[in-house]
């Protein structure tokens, strides 16, 4: 149990990603505005997790013509991040019920809402360059159509590269706040404190 609370605090302090513990709600009852380490997390609550790593990105075919110039609408690489989204809800029993939706648009949201402070902590502390999200990508198996889905009904598109050598296909979502406030199906969402034990 140690070790699994420690791991949790080392993601919480790593720069290049960023990684929420999906857990089952609390009881209606409870009206705290914190959510209590070692106790509205316990193992028995957590359910799966997601995760954003950042990259800096690649120069990539479909964003240069024949003589290496950058497509028109594509973002200045030297000023942006990618962040790559993983998403896991690990009991079966809880699958196709709602918490992979919920969590990939409320982290999807929180990254848009934090990003300043995402980007600042990822950069160097003597680099004071704010670094714009040039877009979000997942990388899913081509036969698991669920998960595909599930990306495709938030807004993201699969690139035309189609499956890379270990059969997983990229698909890309380009920041649009307004968009995904239409997708989310709630007006309001609640930022709570997390306090450690």
């Amino acid at each position: 149990m140690t070790e699994e609370y420690d791991m949790r605090r080392s993601w919480r302090t790593d720069n290049d990603k960023l990684t929420f513990i999906v857990c089952q709600s609390r009881e209606p009852e409870s009206a705290s505005q914190t959510v209590r380490g070692s106790q509205d997390d316990r193992p028995e609550r957590m359910i799966g997790d997601i995760n954003l790593f950042l990259f800096e990105p690649e120069v990539e075919d479909d964003d240069e013509d024949d003589s290496g110039a950058q497509a028109p609408n594509s973002t200045n690489p030297s000023n942006a991040l990618v962040g790559e989204i993983e998403l896991m809800i690990a009991r079966k029993d809880l699958h196709r019920q709602g918490y992979g939706r919920a969590a990939l648009l409320s982290f999807t949201a929180y990254t848009l809402d934090t990003w300043t402070q995402i980007a600042a902590e990822y950069s160097s502390a003597g680099d004071q360059t704010a670094r714009s999200l040039q877009y979000l990508r997942v990388k899913i198996n081509q036969s698991n159509e669920r998960s595909i889905a599930l990306f495709q009904s938030i807004g993201f598109v699969q690139t035309p590269a189609g499956a890379n050598y270990f059969g997983e296909v990229e698909l890309r979502w380009q920041p649009n706040r307004s968009e995904l406030e239409t997708r989310k199906g709630w007006e309001e969402t609640q930022l709570l404190e997390y306090v450690e034990k």
